[in-house]
């Protein structure tokens, strides 16, 4: 199944080579799910000016696509940046897909907003930063774009795997 977002960009080539995009890693993951033996349909999205591939169950209970996920998303992570690689590969482009697996990252951004909530609510209650626990880029990203939303500044510091947001007052 392929879908276009109303916020896809709006320049025509740029979402041509953003479908594109989805397309060759749709093909990778349909081979990857074939070598593992997994069931499961690929969703194509255009997202914030971004492929956006899921790799959905048909069946809603069934939980076998967890794997790719890994415990802390740790497997999806290292799978996004191998289909970012194949993409890269076909089109001889740097790509910026999102992958998500079984609604992990779906689930995880939620999770993340509430962390955010939370943090803003404590910078406006003191006026003083709020440091969150270290985060991987997606993580940060989501976390950013809360605060932003809220009105408030928000920075990356440290180096990885230590890598941290900070709120603060704008």
């Amino acid at each position: 199944m392929t879908s276009i977002s109303p916020d896809a960009p709006a320049e025509p080539t740029s979402t041509k080579r953003l479908e594109e995009e989805g397309e060759i890693a749709a093909d990778y993951l349909e081979e990857l799910l074939d070598i593992a033996d997994l069931d499961g349909d690929i969703d194509i999205d255009i997202d914030h000016g971004r492929a956006a591939v899921e790799i959905v169950s048909e069946d809603p209970n069934d939980r076998s696509l967890r794997r790719l996920a890994g415990r802390d998303g740790e497997v999806l992570d290292a799978l996004q940046e191998l289909t970012r690689l194949a993409v890269q590969t076909k089109t001889g482009e740097r790509s910026r897909l999102m992958l998500d697996v079984a609604g992990f990252r779906a689930a995880r951004r939620s999770e993340l907003v509430a962390v955010a909530e939370t943090a803003i609510a404590k910078v406006r209650e003191s006026g003083a930063p709020v440091a969150l626990d270290p985060m991987n880029p997606f993580e940060r990203k989501v976390v950013h774009d809360t605060a932003a939303a809220a009105g408030l500044v928000s920075d990356s510091e440290g180096v990885e795997p230590s890598r941290h947001v900070v709120i603060r007052q704008a």
